[in-house]
C-alpha cells in the first residue's frame, strides 16, 4: 500500500491503522498478497486471524456483530501489535503487559495455550530486565513500587497512566521527575523526559524482577511438555539472574550491583547492634532503593529491608508511646490524647526485640502500674462487690488520674451514672402529689433496674411499699369489673375512696370511664323527654331516642331508666307515621294504614291528643268518597261527573282505592276521542286539504273499540256513517280499472283500429282522473289508488306512441319515449297492446341510429342499415316516413364510395392534400363505416402528426399555415452560416462580409477583431466606439473568452435566437415522412437541412479531435481553432449532441491550461490547496497524464508535500531536532516554488524557545512576566497557583546571602546552557494581566534589592533558582548592564 498511495502516506503514516482506505483486490493480488472472498450467510460466522485485513458491504438491511477474541496463538502477533503501537506513537486499546500478567496469574490455562503465554512473558521479562538494568547503569537509583490495583484479576478496569512519548499504558513499570510529577514516560524514553540530571529520576515499578520471574516459573509448574524451547527458556532464565554482570562507571573503576548490595547488607547489620538513630535507618531504606526492582539475587536485600522497617516502626512506636504519657503526665490537659493500654501491650509483648531502644523498660513500668488499676476496678464492678456510690466515684478519679487510657474506665463511669439516675426517679414517685401522674410501668421498670444493679440504699423499701398499695388497688377494682355493677351500690363508693391515689393504675381509670359514660347517658334522656309529645320535628325525635337506647344497651354499669326509653320510643314512631298524614305533598298514605295507624294509637292511650283526633276527620271524607265513585261507574254517567269526582279527591289526603280506575275510564274516552278526530273530519275535504292518508281498517279497529267506552258519547254515530261512504268508492274504482283491463288485451293493431284505440284511450283517462280526484277527497289511503295512477300512466305513454306513426320522430324523443317504457309497471307492459307498441319504438329507435345524420358521431355499418330496414315486415306498427329516410341515406353512401376509389387511382405526386381533407369532410357527413373512410382518416392522421411532430422538433408554435415551412427556412440559413465559419477558417472564402448578418453593405461600418479577423457592423454589436483607437483593438467576445480561461460563459452575438433542434430527431423526422401517400412541401426542406447539418458536423468533429489530443505548452494553436469552433456552434440551427459534449471538454481543458498557466507564470508563489484544487479538477476532466501543465503540477505537488511532512513532524517533536537544523528547514520551505504558510508559521513558532528550560511551546501552563513578556512554565518555576503579578528575576532581582543559595541550588546550577534566541511569546491561552500604573520602575526597585542582600526567600517555602546559571538574561545590552549587579534570584508578589 505504500508503494501504491504514497501521497497518502506520506500525510499520514499511521494511515493503516485508520481503516479508511481500501485497495483493489486486483493490485493486492499483483503484489503477493492473499485475497479471499467470502458470502456470509445468516448464521455464519466469519474469523478475521491476525495480522489481516478485512472489508465489506451489505446487500441490503443489516444487523451484524462483531466481538474481538484471542486463541493462546495469538499472544506473539499481540506483541508485535503493541510494538507497532508504541512506534507510531498511537494509543493502545489494553496494555499486553496487564493481559500477560493477569493470565498467568489465573491459573486456568490448558497445556496448549502455556508454551505461547511461557514465551512471551519471557520476552516481556528479558525487555523489562534489560531496560531496568540500562537505567541503573545510567545513575538513575531511586525507585518505588506502584499503588496496587483495585481489581488486579481483571484487565482493564483501571486507568494505568500513558507515556508521553509513544502513549502506550504503563503497567510494569515507568519513570518520573520531580520537575514534572504529572508526566510519565516509559523505560525506552527516559531520556526525553525533561533536562534534569538521572538521579533526580526516579523508577515505579509494579513487579520485581524476581515477581516477574516467579510467573515464569509458575507456566513451568503447569506445563508437563517437556520440550527442547522449554529447556532453552529455563536456561535462559538461569543465566539471566548472574548480577555480577551488571557494572556500571564509578570514580577509580567499575562496580558491580551484586557488590553493592552485599556492602549494603554489611553496612546494614551493624545498625542493629547499636541504639535506634531514625536517620541512619532512614538512609539505609533509601539506599536499598536501587537494588529492590531486581531478580531474586536480591532477595537478602529484601529480607534486610524488611527488617529495618518492622525495627524502625517498632522503636518510633515506644517512642510515641512515652512522648504521649510524659506529655499528658506534664499538662494533664483533657485535650491531649492518652495512650491506649492495649496499645502499649502490642509493643512490649514483642518478642525477640526487633532493636536496642532504651524508652522500652520505661515504658514498661507505666503499663504494669495501668494493669493494676484494671484488676482494682474489675474487682469493684463484680456482682459480689456492694461498694456504694462514693467508693466508685474515688475509684474513678484514681484510674483519671492515669496517663494509660484503660477502656475498663468507661464502664466504671457507666456504673456510677446509672446508680445515680435510678435514685432520682425513685425519689420524684414517692414525692409526687397529683393524682395519676405516676405510671405503673415506671414503678416495675425501677424494680428490675433496683434487681439489675444489685443496691443497697433506703430507697428500696420506700419503692417496694408503693407497688404494695397499687397491687391492692389493682385487686379491688377487678373484682368489681368481672361483676354485674351497680352505680349506686359499690361504683360511687369506691371511687371516693380512691380519689386521691398518685399512681395511674388502667383498671382504676377504666372504671372512672364507665361510671362517667352512664351519668352523662342519663343526663341525655332527661334533656329529651322534657315536651316530647308536643315537638313537631317527631323525626329526629325517633332517631334521638334510637339512639339513646343503642347507647344504654351499651353501657357496662346497669341503669333503671332504659325501659322507660323503650315506651317512649314506639310512641314517637306512632307520632311519626300521623304527621305524614298531613305532609301530602311528599307522600300520602293508604286508607288501610290509617286504620292500623289509629288502632295502634288506641292501643298506645294517645288518641286523645290533637294530632290523632285530626287524622280520625281524613279517615271519614276518604270512605264518602269511595261510595260516590261507586254510584257513577254504576249509572255510566256523562264526562263531566267522572271530572268532577277526580277534583274532589284533590282534597283528600289519602291514597283512595277506587281513584285509577276513574282516570282509566276518563283516559280511555279521551283517547278515543284523539283517535277518531281524524276520521271525523274527513267528511269535510274542503276544511282539511292538508291531512295525511288515513287506512280504513283504523276506521273499522276505533268501531269496534266504541263498544267497550264506559262514558256516553255522540261521536260513535259519526264514525259509522264515515264507513259506509268510503266502502261505496271502492266499488266504482274497481269497476273502472276491469274496462281498462280489457283495452289493453287488443292484440291486432292496422291503421283503421289506430284511429279509433287514440279518442278511447283519452277517455278512459278523463275517467280515471275524476275517480282518482274523489278518492283522494275522502282522505283515505285505498290500495285502488296506485293501480288507477298506473294505468293512467300507461294509457299516456301507448297514446304517444301511437303518433309517431303519422310523423318522423327525432332520435332523442324516442330514447325519452323508451325511457318512459322501462318504468312502466311490469303488470300491465306485458299486455299485447303494450308488447306491440314497445317493439315498434324499439325499430324506430334502431332505424334513427343507422341514419348518418343523427348518429351523433357513432357511424354504422351498411349492413346494419339494411338489417334494420329488413325489419320492417317483423313488427305489427308501422312507420312510413323512416322508411323513407334510411332508402336516402343507403344511396348516399354508395355515391362517395365512387369518389374515393378516383381520388387513390391517381399517383402520389397527383394527390393533392386539400382533396383528401375535403374528402374526409363527406365522408363523415354521408358515410356509413366501412375501409375506405377508415384510410381516408389514417393517411389525414399522419400527415397531421408529421406536421405536429416536425413543430415540437422545430419549436415553433402552432397558428399560421406557413409558420412550420418559415421556421425550417429561418434554420436552414442559420446551417448556411455556420458553414461559411468552417470554410473561412479553411480559407476557402475570400469575402469578409458581416460574420452575424452575412451583408457587405458597404453603408454600415465595420468592426475587425484584432484576433481572429472577422468583421461585424457596429449596428450588429448593438454598441459604438467613441474613437478609432479603440475600433483598432477591438477584440470580439469569443476571443475573450478562449483567451481569458474562463469556466463558465453567457451567449455570443452569434448565438441562435430559437430552439435548436437535434441533428439525430431530424434524420428520424425525414425518415418518418417517406411513408406518407400524399406530397408536402416540409419534407423537402428538412431534407435540404438534414444535408447542411451533417457537413457541419464533420466540421466540429475535425476541429474537436485536433484540440483534444494537443498536448503541447503553446496554447495559441488550439485557440484559434476553438473559436471558429464556437462561433460555428452558436451559429448553427441544430444541436448536434456528442459533437457539442466533446466542443464543452475542449473548451473545459483549454479554461484549465489557461488558468495553471497563469497560476505558474505570477509573480506570487502558488498554495500547494491551489494546486491541489487544480490537479482534482483536472481529474475530474480526464487530463491526459502527458500534458505539460498536469506534469508540472504534480511534480510541484510532490516537492512541496514531501517538505511539508518533514516540517509537521518537527513542529511536533517536541524540541527533539537541533535549532540549526530547524532554521535550515525553514530555509528550505521559503524557497520552494510552492507557499506553505501553516508549516512556516509552525516551524517559526519551533524555533521559539521559552522559560529557564528553553523548550518550545509544549501545551503547559505558563505564565508571562508583566515587565519584559517573558513566558515561563508553571513547573519549572514551581509555581502551584496563578499570582496577581509576576516579575521575573531579571526584571527585579534581590541581594542577599548568596552562600546559602548556592549551597541549596547547587545541583539546578550545574549543566545550565546559555543561550539567548530572539523569541517573542507564544500564542498562550492564560490571560496576562498587567498594572502599568500600579508597576514599580527598575530604578525604584534597586535599593530595596540590595538591603536584603542579594538574597530573596519563596513565600510558600520552596527552593530559589539560581537565575544566572539556569537562564541568561533576555534583554538589550543597557538593560543587561543595569541588572548585572544585582542579585541572580527571581521573586514573586
Amino acid at each position: 500500500m505504500r508503494n501504491c498511495l504514497p501521497d497518502l502516506f506520506d500525510a499520514q503514516p499511521d494511515l493503516l491503522f485508520q481503516l479508511v482506505t481500501m485497495l483493489n483486490p486486483s493490485v493486492l493480488q499483483e503484489n503477493g498478497v492473499s485475497v479471499y472472498s467470502v458470502l456470509q450467510e445468516p448464521g455464519n460466522f466469519v474469523i478475521t486471524f491476525p495480522r489481516s485485513y478485512h472489508g465489506g458491504f451489505n446487500f441490503g438491511l443489516n444487523c451484524a456483530e462483531a466481538v474481538n477474541f484471542a486463541p493462546a496463538d495469538w499472544l506473539p502477533h499481540g506483541g508485535f501489535g503493541a510494538e507497532l503501537y508504541q512506534l507510531y506513537r498511537k494509543a493502545a486499546v489494553l496494555s499486553h503487559e496487564e493481559l500477560l500478567c493477569v493470565v498467568a496469574k489465573a491459573n486456568d490455562c490448558d497445556s496448549k495455550a502455556l508454551p505461547y503465554l511461557k514465551k512471551e512473558l519471557h520476552r516481556i521479562y528479558a525487555k523489562e530486565k534489560n531496560c531496568r538494568e540500562g537505567l541503573w547503569s545510567n545513575g538513575i537509583i531511586k525507585s518505588s513500587p506502584m499503588s496496587p490495583k483495585k481489581c488486579p484479576e481483571f484487565v482493564g478496569t483501571e486507568e494505568d497512566p500513558t507515556c508521553i512519548i509513544c502513549q502506550q499504558y504503563l503497567f510494569l513499570s515507568a519513570v518520573v521527575c520531580c520537575c514534572r510529577p504529572s508526566a510519565f514516560v516509559c523505560l525506552e524514553h527516559c531520556k526525553h523526559l525533561c533536562e534534569c540530571k538521572p538521579n533526580k529520576h526516579r523508577l515505579l515499578y509494579r513487579h520485581t524482577l524476581a515477581e516477574l520471574k516467579q510467573l515464569v516459573l509458575l507456566i513451568d509448574k503447569y506445563n508437563f511438555d517437556e520440550t527442547p524451547q522449554c529447556r532453552d527458556l529455563q536456561r535462559q532464565l538461569s543465566c539471566s539472574d548472574d548480577s555480577n554482570a551488571l557494572t556500571k562507571k564509578v570514580k577509580g573503576g567499575h562496580v558491580s550491583l551484586a557488590k553493592l548490595a552485599e556492602e549494603w547488607i554489611l553496612r546494614s547489620s551493624k545498625i542493629f547492634q547499636i541504639p535506634f538513630s531514625r536517620d541512619a535507618y532512614v538512609n539505609a531504606l533509601k539506599e536499598t532503593e536501587q537494588f529492590l526492582w531486581a531478580g531474586s539475587e536480591m532477595d537478602a536485600v529484601r529480607a534486610v529491608a524488611k527488617n529495618l522497617i518492622e525495627a524502625q516502626n517498632w522503636a518510633e512506636g515506644i517512642k510515641d508511646c512515652l512522648y504521649k504519657i510524659e506529655s499528658w503526665s506534664c499538662n494533664r490537659s483533657h485535650n491531649l490524647e492518652k495512650v491506649d493500654l492495649e496499645h502499649v501491650n502490642n509493643f512490649l509483648n514483642l518478642n525477640p526485640l526487633p532493636c536496642i531502644e532504651p524508652g522500652h523498660l520505661k515504658l514498661k513500668g507505666y503499663a504494669e502500674e495501668a494493669m493494676i488499676l484494671v484488676q482494682e476496678i474489675d474487682s469493684a464492678l463484680s456482682t459480689s462487690s456492694k461498694s456504694s456510690i462514693p467508693e466508685l466515684e474515688q475509684l474513678y478519679s484514681r484510674a483519671c488520674e492515669v496517663p494509660i487510657y484503660v477502656k475498663e474506665m468507661e464502664k466504671l463511669m457507666a456504673r456510677i451514672s446509672a446508680l445515680k439516675v435510678w435514685v432520682d426517679n425513685v425519689k420524684k414517685c414517692i414525692l409526687e402529689k397529683c393524682p395519676a401522674a405516676i405510671e405503673v410501668d415506671v414503678l416495675y421498670r425501677l424494680k428490675s433496674e433496683m434487681l439489675e444493679l444489685q443496691v443497697q440504699l433506703p430507697e428500696v423499701e420506700m419503692l417496694m411499699d408503693l407497688l404494695r398499695q397499687v397491687e391492692s388497688c389493682q385487686a379491688r377494682c377487678n373484682e368489681i369489673l368481672n361483676g354485674p355493677i351497680n352505680l349506686k351500690q359499690n361504683v360511687e363508693v369506691l371511687l371516693q375512696e380512691l380519689e386521691s391515689i398518685t399512681v395511674n393504675i388502667p383498671e382504676l381509670k377504666l372504671l372512672r370511664q364507665y361510671h362517667g359514660d352512664a351519668v352523662s347517658w342519663i343526663s341525655h334522656f332527661n334533656d329529651v323527654h322534657v315536651n316530647i309529645h308536643e315537638r313537631e320535628d317527631q323525626e329526629n325525635v325517633v332517631d334521638e331516642l334510637q339512639c339513646i337506647l343503642k347507647q344504654g344497651l351499651l353501657l357496662r354499669i346497669q341503669v333503671d331508666e332504659l325501659p322507660l326509653v323503650e315506651v317512649e320510643l314506639k310512641k314517637a314512631y306512632c307520632r311519626k307515621e300521623a304527621l305524614k298524614v298531613f305532609n301530602a305533598r311528599r307522600t300520602k298514605m293508604t286508607l288501610f294504614s290509617i286504620q292500623q295507624l289509629m288502632e295502634e294509637a288506641a292501643m298506645l292511650r294517645i288518641e286523645g291528643e290533637q294530632l290523632f283526633v285530626d287524622v280520625s276527620g281524613v279517615l271519614a271524607a276518604a270512605m264518602h268518597w269511595e261510595e260516590r265513585a261507586a254510584h257513577i261507574f254504576a249509572t255510566e254517567a256523562q264526562m263531566s261527573d267522572f271530572e268532577d269526582v277526580i277534583r274532589t279527591s284533590k282534597d283528600i289526603h289519602v291514597i283512595l282505592p277506587s281513584l285509577d280506575d276513574v282516570k282509566d275510564a276518563i283516559s280511555m274516552a279521551k283517547s278515543w276521542l284523539k283517535n277518531s278526530k281524524p276520521f271525523l273530519g274527513s267528511s269535510f275535504p274542503a276544511a282539511h286539504p292538508s291531512c295525511s292518508l288515513l287506512k280504513v281498517e283504523a276506521l273499522k279497529e276505533l268501531v269496534s273499540q266504541s263498544k267497550l267506552l264506559k262514558i256516553s258519547l255522540e261521536e260513535r254515530t259519526m264514525i259509522h256513517s264515515v264507513l259506509k261512504n268510503c266502502l261505496e268508492w271502492e266499488h266504482d274504482s274497481c269497476s273502472l280499472l276491469e274496462e281498462v283491463d280489457c283495452l289493453f288485451n287488443t292484440n291486432n293493431i292496422d291503421n283503421a283500429l289506430i284511429n279509433g284505440l287514440i279518442p278511447k284511450i283519452e277517455h278512459l283517462v278523463t275517467m280515471i282522473e275524476s275517480i282518482l280526484e274523489t278518492g283522494l277527497s275522502l282522505g283515505f289511503d285505498f290500495d285502488e289508488i296506485p293501480k288507477l295512477q298506473n294505468a293512467r300512466s300507461i294509457l299516456q305513454w301507448c297514446n304517444k306512441a301511437l303518433s309517431f306513426c303519422s310523423v318522423a320522430p327525432a332520435l332523442p324523443g324516442i330514447e325519452s319515449l323508451m325511457e318512459n317504457a322501462e318504468h312502466l309497471p311490469v303488470t300491465c307492459a306485458s299486455s299485447a297492446l303494450c308488447s306491440s307498441l314497445i317493439d315498434g319504438v324499439k325499430w324506430l329507435k334502431k332505424a334513427s341510429e343507422v341514419i348518418p345524420v343523427s348518429c351523433n358521431g357513432k357511424i354504422c355499418k351498411l349492413s346494419d342499415a339494411e338489417e334494420v330496414l329488413s325489419e320492417v315486415q317483423r313488427i305489427k306498427v308501422s312507420f312510413p316516413l323512416m322508411v323513407g329516410q334510411l332508402l336516402k341515406a343507403i344511396e348516399k353512401h354508395k355515391l362517395w364510395k365512387e369518389q374515393i376509389l378516383i381520388f387513390f387511382g391517381l399517383k402520389t405526386e397527383e394527390r393533392s392534400w386539400s382533396k383528401l381533407l375535403q374528402l374526409k369532410e363527406l365522408g363523415k357527413d354521408d358515410a356509413f363505416s366501412c375501409c375506405e373512410l377508415d384510410m381516408v382518416l389514417s393517411e389525414t392522421e399522419k400527415v397531421e402528426k408529421w406536421k405536429l411532430h416536425c413543430m415540437d422538433i422545430v419549436g415553433h408554435p402552432v397558428g399560421d399555415v406557413n409558420s412550420l415551412l418559415d421556421a425550417l427556412v429561418k434554420i436552414k440559413h442559420t446551417l448556411d452560416r455556420s458553414l461559411y465559419i468552417y470554410k473561412k477558417a479553411r480559407g476557402c472564402n475570400p469575402r469578409d462580409p458581416c460574420i452575424h448578418c452575412f451583408s457587405d453593405i458597404k453603408d454600415q461600418e465595420l468592426l475587425t477583431c484584432s484576433i481572429c479577423k472577422d468583421c461585424y457592423h457596429l449596428q450588429c454589436l448593438g454598441a459604438t466606439l467613441g474613437h478609432q483607437s479603440d475600433a483598432k483593438a477591438y477584440v470580439c467576445s469569443y476571443c475573450q473568452f478562449i483567451g481569458s480561461g474562463s469556466i463558465s460563459r453567457n451567449g455570443g452575438a452569434l448565438r441562435f435566437g430559437g430552439k435548436r433542434p437535434e441533428l439525430n430527431m431530424l434524420i428520424e423526422l425525414l425518415s418518418d415522412a417517406e411513408g406518407l401517400c400524399v406530397g408536402i412541401e416540409e419534407r423537402d426542406v428538412v431534407q435540404q437541412l438534414v444535408e447542411l447539418a451533417i457537413a457541419c458536423k464533420d466540421c466540429l468533429t475535425e476541429l474537436t479531435d485536433f484540440t483534444l489530443a494537443y498536448l503541447n505548452r503553446d496554447l495559441s494553436i488550439i485557440s484559434e481553432k476553438l473559436t471558429t469552433a464556437l462561433k460555428a456552434v452558436e451559429m448553427a440551427g441544430v444541436y448536434y449532441n456528442h459533437g457539442n459534449n466533446r466542443l464543452e471538454l475542449a473548451l473545459a481543458r483549454n479554461s484549465w491550461r489557461v488558468r495553471v498557466n497563469k497560476l505558474l507564470e505570477d509573480s506570487q508563489k502558488p498554495l500547494i490547496q491551489h494546486i491541489q484544487k487544480f490537479l482534482k479538477e483536472g481529474l475530474a476532466i480526464s487530463i491526459p497524464p502527458e500534458d505539460h501543465f498536469w506534469q508540472k503540477l504534480t511534480e510541484l505537488k510532490c516537492i512541496g508535500l514531501q517538505w511539508a511532512e518533514n516540517a509537521k513532524k518537527v513542529s511536533m517533536d517536541s524540541g527533539a531536532l537541533g535549532l540549526d537544523e530547524v532554521c535550515e528547514l525553514i530555509t528550505q520551505g521559503e524557497n520552494l516554488p510552492v507557499h506553505f504558510e501553516k508549516e512556516l508559521k509552525l516551524l517559526r513558532a519551533r524555533s521559539m524557545l521559552y522559560c529557564i528550560c528553553r523548550k518550545p511551546y509544549d501545551q503547559r501552563a505558563m505564565i508571562a512576566c508583566d515587565q519584559c513578556d517573558e513566558w515561563y512554565h508553571f513547573d519549572c518555576i514551581k509555581l502551584s497557583s496563578e499570582p496577581k503579578i509576576y516579575i521575573c528575576p531579571a526584571c527585579k532581582p534581590h541581594t542577599g546571602e548568596l552562600s546559602v543559595l548556592l549551597s541549596v541550588n547547587k545541583e539546578r546550577s550545574t549543566g545550565a546552557k546559555y543561550g539567548e534566541p530572539q523569541t517573542p511569546s507564544p500564542p498562550h491561552t492564560e490571560s496576562r494581566r498587567k498594572n502599568i500604573e500600579a508597576k514599580p520602575s527598575l530604578k525604584q526597585m534597586m535599593p530595596a534589592a540590595m538591603d536584603h542582600g542579594n538574597i530573596l526567600r519563596y513565600s510558600d517555602g520552596i527552593d530559589c533558582l539560581f537565575w544566572r546559571n539556569r537562564k541568561p538574561f533576555r534583554r538589550v545590552a543597557k538593560r543587561r548592564a543595569e541588572v548585572e549587579s544585582l542579585s541572580p534570584f527571581f521573586h514573586i508578589q
